[in-house]
């Protein structure tokens, strides 16, 4: 219900001045007893009144420079300010075909250039856009248009995670017959897999997943491409092949013990974890077990998910050991509050450089090295340094590593001429995003690295649009990657 008061805040000066209207966020005690989403964002009056609070910038506005997708802020902010909240979603989704899901997950990049984050805080964008869209998603706002006419093209998407599901429905709305292929059993990839319920319910990928196959696009899960079905076989069965593969290959520590029982990795741990049973694949059907102490490896979201989750495996002391300091943590500081918020512990400035297992073969101590920081590495953080004779043991009956991630380079491995670099990345131009293959394009995580949800969206926008283009025969000359 919105209130009969109206306080919202009038005149620019008066906005900028006025607090951040607080957000609803389940009690601790009881959130972390189960999966179910933590926060619970705004309800009608509270997302009103946080909406007023923006000022209006003029053009350029740093909220949608600061938005890969460029979003129209601005526009949707002021339409929830007057209680058109669907309205304000078919904004969002104009540009954004993950709102619901953006909403709840990003760390709103666009939030960051918020003027009036220099006084009192800026505007809450992410749980307003998360808000409107659930207005929108329940009063059936969100269906997906698609021509009646069909352009007689077909494309075939592999992966089913952000990119793959941006340019699924670019196509579909442009009259392209559409395939969309997923390895794991339930399509939605890392939003389904890899992301915890309490920061995003299963139900909110699968209604979006649901619009998809409402407007035609169809879902191949279980199937790995490169192995039963090779990247070849979908250039000869489709017009236009896109790979959108994601960043799922795990980076490990090569240090002594690694191989005991009760160590983890972060994906095979948050799946086992979080996901219903009977949407994994048979050997993974078996919730991990987690001792009293658990140490988690690394300093980034994955690791703040790892450790909230051991938190709700029931572990009794849960700590993240990270090498540098808070101020060269790569994840999101809201989402580290809230971890701190459930008693999970950070220790900075410290790594694992032994495992030791007791006589049964499974962790019981972890032997810990204290850091200094020396001089910035090539992402212009500061490196992280050993201090001699500073090693010390920390009593650990679990661990888990999260220590980063890279794509897989199986599908560069088994296709030819696909050309790929750094590991496993694919070669391809990230302005259109063409591949060294004719005919085969590719964009997010597998072709800039591991990073956010709206940074997949924003560059598979792209490729959906050169795609459109390749099959409408407006690209004819096939451009080489950069």
């Amino acid at each position: 219900m919105i209130s009969d008061i109206d306080t919202r805040p009038v005149g620019r000066q008066a906005r900028a001045n006025s607090a951040p209207v607080p957000y609803f966020k389940r009690d601790v005690a009881d959130r972390v007893l189960d999966f179910d989403e933590a926060v619970l964002g705004y309800d009608a009056e509270t997302a009103m009144a946080e909406a007023a609070r923006c000022v209006q910038c003029p053009e350029p506005q740093c909220c949608v420079l600061n938005c890969p997708a460029n979003n129209n802020i601005p526009e949707a902010v002021w339409l929830i300010s007057q209680g058109k909240f669907i309205e304000a979603a078919q904004v969002f989704a104009a540009t954004n075909p993950l709102s619901e899901i953006c909403g709840r997950v990003c760390p709103n990049l666009c939030q960051q250039g918020c003027v009036l984050s220099q006084r009192y805080g800026a505007a809450a964008i992410g749980k307003l856009e998360w808000f409107v869209a659930d207005v929108a998603r329940q009063a059936g706002a969100l269906k997906i248009e698609v021509p009646a006419v069909k352009s007689g093209k077909k494309a075939a998407v592999v992966g089913s995670g952000p990119a793959g599901i941006t340019v699924a429905e670019d196509l579909i709305k442009l009259g392209h017959t559409v395939d969309v292929y997923e390895a794991w059993p339930e399509a939605g990839g890392v939003l389904i897999y890899g992301i915890p319920g309490f920061k995003l319910e299963k139900h909110v990928v699968r209604n979006k997943i649901r619009d998809l196959e409402a407007a035609g696009v169809t879902f191949i899960t279980d199937t790995r491409i490169g192995s039963e079905i090779a990247v070849d076989d979908l250039v000869r069965e489709y017009d236009a092949v896109f790979l959108g593969t994601g960043a799922g290959v795990e980076a490990t520590m090569d240090i002594p013990g690694n191989d005991l029982q009760g160590i983890y990795t972060a994906t095979d741990f948050l799946v086992r974890a979080n996901v219903p049973l009977e949407m994994l694949p048979p050997e993974k059907q078996m919730r991990p077990v987690v001792g009293k102490r658990v140490a988690i490896i690394g300093g980034g979201d994955t690791a703040v998910d790892c450790a909230r989750t051991a938190i709700r495996l029931d572990a009794e002391e849960v700590t993240i050991v990270y090498r540098r300091t808070e101020a060269e943590m790569p994840g999101n500081p809201v989402e580290r509050k809230i971890a701190l918020e459930e008693w999970v512990n950070i220790e900075y400035l410290q790594a694992p450089v032994e495992f030791i297992g007791d006589e049964q073969g499974h962790l019981k101590e972890m032997k810990v090295v204290k850091m200094t920081l020396g001089e910035p590495d090539r992402s212009g953080r500061r490196r992280p340094v050993p201090m001699e004779g500073s090693e010390f043991i920390m009593e650990v009956d679990t661990a888990v590593m999260a220590v980063g991630y890279w794509p897989d380079p199986f599908l560069g491995e088994k296709t030819p001429d696909l050309k790929t670099h750094k590991w496993g990345l694919l070669l391809a131009d990230e302005t259109i995003g063409a591949t060294s293959r004719e005919g085969v394009f590719a964009a997010g995580d597998n072709v800039h690295g591991p990073d956010l949800v709206i940074t997949a969206v924003a560059t598979a926008h792209k490729a959906a649009q050169s795609m459109h283009a390749y099959l409408s025969g407006a690209l004819i000359a096939w451009p080489s990657p950069n």
